[in-house]
């Protein structure tokens, strides 16, 4: 992508925030040079190369306030073939202008991450890169002092529960965009073309898929500027997926929809009641199945699948505001149970 010059500004001290470099447990490429931080009004921006286990390499950028120190880090999660830091720039500029510190990473075979283009072979392993990288940035210096909250759209809103799934009390909250996490029924394939993806998929599992499907794009996507966007993105892919791709999602769907109920975290789960690519009646299961003691649902008339993206201004805009409103609240609630925890605690 490219990267806006930083507007002539004074120079001043820096926040640690900025200083801090964006390091994990994976390994770090060192033939892909660490692009500094870029400041843009009161956004800056930086994006790093990193190795994941598999030596694959993994772009992960970072949004941040330039003037505060984030009150709270939100770790993005994209969805299938799309990347975070084209698609999501505009978006994760507003959450950083609302003070708040916001984390991607692109996944293997997507946006400019290596690999092969939207080839997942195994989700655990994808889980597995994400989990890494936003674990150990959470415990960087005083990010370890902040409330993170995770957000994921479509398919990111699967990774998201996965997430949550595999460290059950390191998050404070979840944001799910028209997540996918029940395959719904009339979506689901015949037992005869599951039958031949699997065999198809245990022969040659990178091939794509033989059958057409419908345009995603034109049903994800309301705004046809916004489409034509996505469509010349070099970032996001467009063809048709990979069967052992296709495999996996659908494999993580089943697995989502029969633990549904085993969520904890506190999340708000907003969807379009016009979606036409996840069900949102998944997302009212979710709601309604749940073990979290703090969890919202948000559902929006004449609204498609891609809420914060492809939607007219006016209607992005509520939803954003829905998702900053419900980060204020949770942020205050657990500063103020903290602070009654630590007071209990002195007076013992």
């Amino acid at each position: 992508m490219t990267i806006q010059n930083p507007r002539s500004v004074t120079p001043r001290s820096r926040s640690p925030f900025e200083n801090q470099m964006q390091t994990g447990d994976i390994n770090h490429n060192s033939s892909q040079p660490s692009l500094p931080a870029h400041i843009d009004g009161q956004v800056g921006y930086s994006e790093e190369f990193i190795k994941n286990s598999r030596g694959i390499q993994l772009l992960t950028c970072k949004w941040f306030p330039v003037n505060q120190e984030p009150r709270a880090l939100i770790f993005f999660c994209h969805g299938y073939a799309i990347d975070c830091s084209t698609t999501f720039k505009e978006v994760a500029s507003k959450f950083a202008k609302e003070g708040f510190g916001v984390y991607g990473i692109e996944y293997e075979g997507h946006g400019r991450s290596g690999g092969l283009s939207v080839y997942i072979d195994n989700f655990d392993l994808l889980i597995d890169d994400v989990s890494s990288h936003f674990s150990k940035i959470s415990e960087m210096g005083e990010n370890a002092k902040k409330k993170k909250f995770l957000m994921g759209e479509s398919m990111g809103g699967a990774v998201v529960l996965l997430l949550h799934r595999k460290k059950r009390e390191f998050w404070d909250g979840g944001i799910l965009i028209a997540p996918m996490c029940k395959i719904a029924e009339e979506m689901k394939p015949p037992k005869m073309v599951i039958s031949l993806m699997n065999l198809v998929t245990n022969l040659i599992p990178s091939w794509k898929s033989f059958l057409s499907g419908p345009d995603i794009i034109n049903l994800a996507i309301k705004l046809p500027q916004k489409r034509q966007e996505i469509r010349e993105n070099p970032n996001c892919y467009i063809g048709r997926p990979r069967m052992k791709t296709m495999s996996e999602l659908y494999r993580i769907s089943l697995d989502l929809e029969n633990r549904l109920n085993e969520v904890t975290m506190p999340f708000i789960v907003l969807h379009g009641e016009e979606d036409k690519v996840t069900d949102k009646g998944a997302s009212k299961l979710l709601y309604e199945v749940a073990s979290s003691n703090d969890k919202t649902l948000k559902l929006y008339p004449e609204m498609w699948h891609s809420l914060l993206f492809g939607e007219p201004l006016e209607k992005s805009e509520m939803v954003f505001n829905d998702i900053v409103q419900w980060m204020e609240t949770r942020i205050t609630t657990l500063h103020v149970n903290a602070n009654n925890k630590n007071e209990a605690t002195s007076h013992i």
